[in-house]
């Protein structure tokens, strides 16, 4: 029994009496009609109707009449069948969304989300409770940046690590790719696509991993006086690493990754992407643009803190960098390799000289001295000619070499005696 068939009892119970008092002339009919509840006009009608048909004329005519605003049921049915056979376990709000831009629904999502729920598909979600105060976004774009990973089941049977850059002040989402796992290159990825597409920003908030920081226990405070590769080279750059020490501080990262980790998989599903590869082509070229329209919002002021990136190559500052001596061979050791440094017009040799050692993301090294560049190598430690100098000793025999040295000389001479 529906409320409105209850509260329609109720009032002929009601009107019952008050109609027999009413006959009985100890109310008149306008007592009666406020006591009731309606107007006098309105208790009028009723009991004319009541006198001529009894407590079957007070019953409401509206009730099983189907409204002319009414969703036809085949539309009904429709949009169930197809959440049923293609978006099962997607959002209302996904599902909404994607419903409206390529099935062209004209329905609200209010009354897609009744609709599921009365079907079944969609649980009403329980009541919140009180939030704690946010903390204020940054006025501007680029004063502060988010830079987290997430380890999830992206596409089924494949556990990978999504790391994702994003502005704290208009939540938008400069970089985003998959990797096996997430780590120190990881993150240089993730700074050098912003560094590079949007310029140098101010800050930088993370959790207290320890790619970002160094800390005493797990879970304890940062130790700002030593330097992770990642804090070492924002430092070089100019950008401050910021700790976060819950997760409920980092709300505007976590809250994206449950975004992330509901929709993702979906799309990726829904594009049939298996691999990878394919998954990161596609964030670029169609989901993260695609975000960023979605739930990206306008900065509080209007401007920009980011500035362009002015300075020397960012390859090498964004590679783990570390320090070596120089073995007795003139050798480099890393990592288990052993660096041959070639000969050196400057200097004969590096023995005991503190060198650095530069690790690439693709896998190659660099071995320098202050500035300057020694040699590179391959990632298996064989050495990379310069090709300037591969085509000097090819086109360049020993013997004229030495005749350009004593022409040189000559020159040299020449000129010192033209002086005097």
């Amino acid at each position: 029994m529906t409320r409105a068939t209850v509260l329609q009892e109720v009032r002929q119970m009601r009107f019952e009496a008050l109609h027999a008092r009413r006959q009985r002339r100890d109310l008149t009919m306008a007592e009666a009609a406020e006591m009731l509840g309606v107007t006098e006009r309105t208790f009028r009608r009723w009991s004319t109707r009541y006198e001529a048909e009894g407590i079957e004329g007070l019953e409401d005519r509206r009730l099983g009449r189907a409204s002319a605003r009414a969703v036809p049921v085949d539309e009904a049915l429709q949009m169930v069948t197809l959440y049923e056979t293609c978006y099962t376990g997607w959002t209302v709000k996904h599902f909404h969304e994607r419903w409206q831009a390529e099935h062209g629904g004209q329905r609200s999502y209010t009354w897609t989300k009744n609709r599921l729920q009365t079907a079944g598909h969609v649980v009403r979600a329980p009541r919140r409770g009180a939030h704690r105060k946010k903390r204020p976004r940054k006025p501007l774009p680029g004063m502060m940046l988010h830079q987290d990973g997430s380890t999830h089941e992206w596409v089924p049977g494949c556990q990978w690590d999504l790391i994702v850059t994003l502005d704290d002040a208009t939540s938008e989402m400069y970089s985003a790719f998959f990797v096996e796992e997430e780590g120190t290159q990881s993150s240089f990825r993730g700074l050098r696509e912003v560094i590079e597409a949007q310029g140098l920003f101010s800050s930088l908030y993370t959790d207290r991993g320890s790619h970002y920081w160094y800390t005493e226990d797990a879970g304890g405070k940062v130790d700002k006086t030593r330097l992770t590769q990642v804090h070492r080279a924002l430092q070089q750059v100019g950008i401050t690493l910021i700790a976060a020490y819950s997760p409920e501080a980092r709300g505007r990262s976590e809250r994206a990754f449950r975004t992330l980790q509901d929709r993702l998989p979906k799309e990726l599903a829904l594009a049939g992407i298996t691999d990878m590869a394919a998954a990161n082509q596609y964030l670029t070229t169609h989901f993260i643009s695609a975000y960023n329209r979605r739930f990206a919002v306008p900065a509080a002021e209007t401007g920009t803190a980011f500035i362009p990136w002015v300075g020397t190559s960012l390859t090498e500052i964004l590679c783990v960098q570390e320090e070596r001596v120089v073995a007795k061979d003139n050798t480099v050791r890393y990592q288990g390799l052993s660096l041959q440094i070639p000969s050196d017009p400057h200097r004969f040799h590096y023995v005991k000289v503190t060198v650095r050692v530069h690790a690439y993301p693709d896998g190659t090294l660099a071995v320098f001295h202050g500035p300057r560049c020694l040699a590179r190598y391959h990632a298996d430690g064989r050495l990379i000619e310069p090709e300037a100098a591969a085509r000097r000793r090819k086109d360049v025999s020993p013997r004229s070499r030495g005749q350009a040295i004593v022409g040189s000389r000559a020159t040299v001479r020449a000129n010192c005696s033209t002086r005097g």
